[in-house]
């Protein structure tokens, strides 16, 4: 064998390793859940800026919003090891499958939340990269360590960090607390926990497992699909403010009243004529729910 064929012979193993590892780090940041996140921030920039936002900051901002907000995610990987073993939707996460150590997710973690740190401080503004921090440690610690073990009511009082990145991208340009930019936030508070319990009542026998205080375990599945039926009424109510207040147009108000509807429709189906698959019915209308709510957020400021 030739030198050559022998470099080739042990380069190939080397590029699979990095590609495998870099993958593992990856799903560690959850990374759907962060471009979500993103674009509801994205779209709290546009909203504080009457025309177009300052390229600059919106980079900067992403940059340092998505660092820690995906700091958060794999913290959260870290301190939830150990139940996410005993849950079908998590035993394939790089931790509990040994891809990645706790002690290299948690220097991954560590990092991520440094350098976005700094990134918000220096190039964007104190505020942001405070509040960023204190959502990050909102997300990693109060929700995940504490309420999530501790009260069935943990996403409720926990949803207010993952609720934060709008506010984040409106701090980002202008460097101050706005009304506005606390409407968006209720309306993500709102949305929360029927996205989060309709998942919850599809994977109720993996919490069962677990033994965390999970809405339809400690109340049962009717109650939480009554609490989701609600809840969707309620958002109804506060996907209004932002058009009642003046912050969007008659665009805004029929687009969102629309999407509103469907989700409220969906509920309706889960509580009263549900079927096996009703539950993720409801979640993954949320998703696209909460998206095109804000993109339509984006197009009324913009085109009307």
């Amino acid at each position: 064998m030739t030198r050559a064929s022998t470099i080739n012979n042990n380069t190939v193993p080397l590029l699979t390793t990095i590609k495998y590892q870099w993958h593992a780090y990856y799903q560690l940041t959850k990374p759907k859940v962060i471009l979500l996140l993103l674009l509801t921030a994205v779209v709290g920039m546009c909203l504080a800026s009457p025309k177009l936002p300052n390229i600059s900051l919106l980079i900067w901002g992403c940059l340092g919003i998505g660092m820690l907000s995906s700091a958060g995610a794999v913290f959260n990987h870290c301190i939830d090891h150990n139940l996410d073993i005993k849950m079908a939707r998590t035993k394939r996460r790089p931790i509990p499958q040994g891809k990645v150590s706790l002690y290299q997710a948690a220097v991954f973690g560590v990092l991520l939340s440094l350098v976005g740190s700094l990134v918000l401080w220096f190039l964007v503004n104190p505020l942001t990269a405070a509040l960023t921090f204190v959502s990050m440690l909102g997300y990693a610690v109060v929700y995940t360590l504490w309420l999530k073990r501790a009260t069935p009511q943990n996403i409720v009082i926990g949803g207010i960090a993952g609720a934060a990145p709008p506010l984040l991208g409106w701090t980002t340009m202008t460097g101050q607390l706005d009304g506005n930019a606390l409407l968006l936030v209720m309306i993500i508070f709102t949305w929360t926990p029927p996205h989060f319990w309709a998942l919850a009542i599809d994977r109720v026998d993996d919490y069962k497992k677990t033994g965390l205080p999970m809405l339809p375990v400690t109340h049962g599945v009717e109650f939480t699909k009554t609490m989701i039926l609600l809840y969707t009424i309620l958002l109804m109510a506060v996907g209004l403010l932002p058009f009642l207040t003046g912050m969007s147009g008659w665009f805004y108000f029929v687009g969102s009243s629309l999407i509103n509807w469907g989700f409220f429709y969906v509920a309706w189906q889960l509580k009263f004529s549900p079927k096996k698959r009703s539950p993720m019915a409801v979640f993954k209308y949320s998703i696209y729910h909460l998206m095109i709510l804000f993109i339509i957020l984006l197009f009324d400021h913009y085109l009307m």
